[in-house]
């Protein structure tokens, strides 16, 4: 009685946990859930992906919300509610993501034992028919002592490096063996299945425990600016060269940088577009520059809360115009706007900024135009233009994964080059002596491969054989595969014609397909 049965219709653990597992190694789950995986990357780079730093701002990310309001209307917030605007962070990539590695893991740990079987106890013996239907089959007669010719055959497939076993199961077959070479190479598969769940897993390891931050920006000659994201790190930019080519492109900046940690300078790096700054696995990239609005803003009283440099490196869309915003202490924001390079502005003059105060909802409170160096009064705050900066833009991230991804993607190589190039090659060998001459008969249930096919052709000339039938006789060749499990194909019958009623029965003769032979073969030989 089933434990199932026993327990009143329950299911017992050891149940439940073999039900999961079929389900898990289950090919068609796992074609839904690459799917899905599919599907739900498409979604994400066919969105507009939010950054990082602007989802951790309430504000900021309502802004973006209003920015692709007009493309996406009324499905603006349910997509947003389902993660599409930051897919490769959201939930459902994530589960997918992981049942993804645990089918992976599933498909590998069933598919193991099978793999190791056929290269520690491979079936030995076939019956005769299956020489005349293999993909790859010779016959050949060649003159001389059977027992001489076995042992040459052995000798040049051992030469070959195969793996030579003989098969004494039934001495009235005539001389027997099986051979077989690169028998490790199927566990390759194993090993790229391997490679794509480290591989998912790192991707993450990287989206959940690191970040990547690509405007972080440092006024240049303003102090340490804090990196964030828990890293007690911060960057200060002493100094900044830039030069030109002759039609006014960038040819070359560079950042002279102070790398700070836990309020303490521990680096000095000069920081080039390829000369990043490395700090244990959170790397800093120059990406951009351009300039800042040194600002100082205090409170009713007179006590300063900000004294920064903004960032003037957005563009609004005509271009006429470049802004930057900087969040202060108490919620509210500031935006400072300035004429673009090489624009004329009705409204903002030469040395002059418009500064416009929102909310801590964002919604505008006041707006001015700010000369250098004067003072000005906004919402009970007094906002002062100090001068303009340069500022380097960074891209910093936190890549936890990486070791993972890169192992994962030296064992894919590894693995596709083991499968790929090293197939695994397996002969099964026959040889009836003969007064007149020894039949010598090879076969090989495996797909074709040209170059396997003539090595095997090369092999019966050079035991003094010519060939009289080959894989490429298409009358006679059928799908004959050596069974890798513990099934055996079942034999052929008998020809019926349509008005025939009478059950099949099975021919007289031994119609051939490899059978397993139980236990270990005796007599071996390894190359």
């Amino acid at each position: 009685m089933s434990t199932a049965v026993a327990s009143g219709g329950d299911i017992s653990p050891k149940d439940l946990f073999r039900r999961i597992y079929r389900l898990f190694h289950n090919k068609r789950f796992g074609l839904w859930l690459i799917f899905a995986m599919t599907f739900l990357s498409l979604v994400g780079v066919l969105f507009d992906q939010v950054p990082a730093e602007v989802r951790a701002d309430p504000g900021r990310y309502r802004e973006f919300l209003e920015q692709v309001h007009p493309k996406f209307r009324g499905w603006t917030y349910p997509l947003s509610m389902m993660g599409v605007f930051h897919m490769f962070s959201s939930w459902p990539f994530r589960i997918v993501n992981l049942l993804l590695v645990l089918s992976i893991i599933a498909c590998t740990t069933h598919r193991l034992p099978t793999l190791w079987r056929n290269a520690t106890k491979p079936h030995t013996h076939v019956r005769e028919g299956f020489f005349d239907h293999a993909r790859t089959h010779r016959t050949s007669v060649v003159a001389g002592d059977a027992q001489q010719l076995y042992a040459e055959a052995k000798s040049k497939l051992a030469a070959k490096r195969f793996r030579v076993i003989e098969d004494n199961r039934d001495a009235t077959e005539g001389l027997n063996l099986y051979a077989d070479r690169y028998r490790w190479m199927p566990l390759g598969t194993a090993l790229a299945h391997t490679a794509f769940c480290l591989i998912l897993l790192g991707v993450l390891v990287t989206n959940n425990t690191g970040f990547h931050e690509e405007e972080f920006t440092v006024p240049i000659g303003m102090g340490p600016q804090a990196v964030g994201h828990g890293t007690n790190l911060a960057v200060e930019a002493k100094s900044f060269t830039d030069s030109y080519h002759d039609d006014g492109s960038p040819m070359d900046y560079a950042a002279d940088v102070v790398l700070w940690e836990d309020g303490k300078p521990v680096k000095e790096h000069l920081l080039k577009v390829n000369s990043p700054l490395k700090q244990g696995r959170i790397m800093f990239n120059q990406s951009y520059f351009g300039f800042a609005a040194d600002m100082t803003v205090k409170d009713a009283a007179g006590k300063e809360i900000l004294h920064t440099g903004v960032p003037l490196q957005y563009a609004t869309d005509d271009q006429l115009q470049n802004y930057g915003r900087q969040a202060l202490p108490d919620g509210r924001m500031i935006v400072v706007i300035a004429p673009a390079s090489g624009q004329i502005d009705a409204q903002i003059g030469p040395g002059q900024v418009m500064v416009d105060l929102y909310d801590a909802d964002r919604k505008p409170v006041d707006s001015q135009v700010l000369s250098q160096g004067k003072p000005l009064t906004m919402d009970g705050l007094q906002v002062t233009f100090n001068r303009e900066r340069q500022f380097t833009g960074l891209m910093v991230s936190k890549d936890n994964g990486a070791p993972l991804v890169w192992l994962g993607s030296l064992l894919l190589v590894l693995g596709m080059l083991s499968t790929m190039f090293f197939r695994h090659q397996r002969l099964w060998l026959r040889i009836h002596p003969d007064a007149a001459g020894n039949t010598l008969r090879i076969g090989s249930p495996d797909k074709h491969d040209i170059l396997f096919e003539a090595e095997v052709t090369r092999f019966v000339e050079s035991l003094g054989g010519r060939t009289t039938a080959t894989s490429h006789d298409a009358h006679e060749e059928r799908d004959v595969a050596v069974p890798e499990d513990d099934d055996v194909v079942p034999a052929l019958f008998g020809s019926r014609t349509a008005d025939d009623t009478t059950p099949l029965t099975p021919p007289d003769t031994t119609y051939p397909t490899p059978e397993p032979v139980e236990g270990t073969t005796t007599g071996s030989k390894n190359a």
